[in-house]
Parts: C-alpha cells; sequence; structure tokens
C-alpha cells in the first residue's frame, strides 16, 4: 500500500457523531452498500451520490462520537473514503475505523487551511498538504497500518492465519 495519497477533500464539523454519519435507524439495513447510500444524510446529503474512490474527509475534534456502531466508519469506507483527517477522534471510532480498514489520522490546523473540494495530500507519518501549507501528523503504528492495508481486522487476520497454516504452525 501506498504511504503517499491525493484526494478531495470532504470537509465536516466537530462533534460529528455516528448517528450523524449513519443514522441508528439505518442500522437495518442488510448490506453495507445499501446502507452506504444514506451516509451523512442529516449533515450532507450529497455525500453518498457524489463521493468519489480517493475521497477524504476532513473533520474537527471528536470525529466518531456517540455509539459504538460499527457501521459508521465501514459505511464512509463503502462510499470510497479510505482516510479521515481530525482533530481528534472518539475511541471507540478510532479502533472501528481501524478495524473496518479505514487510515485514521489526527491533525490539528488543518481544518481551517482547507474547504469543501480542496486537494490534499497525505504523506503517512510524516504530513499532510493542502493550499501551500504543511502540518505535521501522528504516527501510525505500523501493526495499525498493516491492518488498514489488508482491508481491516478480519481480512488482516484471516491473511495472517493462512500465513501461519502454510508455514506449518497450529
Amino acid at each position: 500500500m501506498d504511504k503517499i495519497f491525493r484526494g478531495r477533500i470532504w470537509k465536516m464539523p466537530d462533534d460529528v457523531d455516528t448517528d450523524t454519519i449513519i443514522p441508528g435507524r439505518r442500522g437495518t439495513i442488510p448490506t453495507l452498500e445499501e446502507m452506504g447510500k444514506y451516509a451523512f444524510e442529516l449533515l450532507r446529503p450529497e455525500f453518498a451520490a457524489e463521493s468519489k474512490p480517493g475521497d477524504i474527509i476532513v473533520g474537527g475534534k471528536n470525529f466518531g462520537c456517540g455509539s459504538s456502531r460499527e457501521q459508521a466508519p465501514a459505511v464512509i469506507g463503502v462510499n470510497g473514503v479510505k482516510i479521515v483527517i481530525a482533530k481528534s477522534f472518539a475511541r471507540i471510532f478510532f479502533r472501528n475505523g481501524f478495524n473496518k480498514g479505514l487510515l485514521l489520522i489526527e491533525c490539528d490546523g488543518i481544518q481551517e487551511a482547507c474547504e469543501d473540494g480542496d486537494i490534499i495530500e497525505v504523506e503517512v507519518n510524516k504530513c499532510v498538504r493542502v493550499n501551500g501549507k504543511e502540518f505535521p501528523i501522528n504516527q501510525i503504528p505500523e501493526n495499525l497500518f498493516k491492518i488498514v492495508e489488508d482491508g481491516g481486522l478480519a481480512e488482516s487476520t484471516k491473511k495472517r492465519n493462512a500465513l501461519l497454516k502454510q508455514q506449518g504452525v497450529k
């Protein structure tokens, strides 16, 4: 997996909770693909129809607060977004995000330097660049980056187990 990404920004405010990402009433939809059509429907109703693979969400503080619903980071990924950059993340969303294959990056200051539609460049474990400005970012531990690279925790575990089986480890 590359460690340099470029994408179009979807800018979100502070305190975007999991019910804003995917309302609880949509939790009974049988597939993530169908559920993804309702991502951010109350905050950004155009998101599901207009998001494209490679787009990047830039949020404020406390992104993903609220319930522990795993569907929230999953529907972001279903819509083609693989990176969310925020001032801070709610703890359970942070863990669920990586488990679902999202790359979550904490960065302060970028939110004031960008707008919807701007192009952002992310150099993992180094910085983000937007509109001629560069911002340092927190380090992503290699084990978490590997989970994202493999497509989430379940896929990463399958790959690791297959490798161990291939090596004769029981």
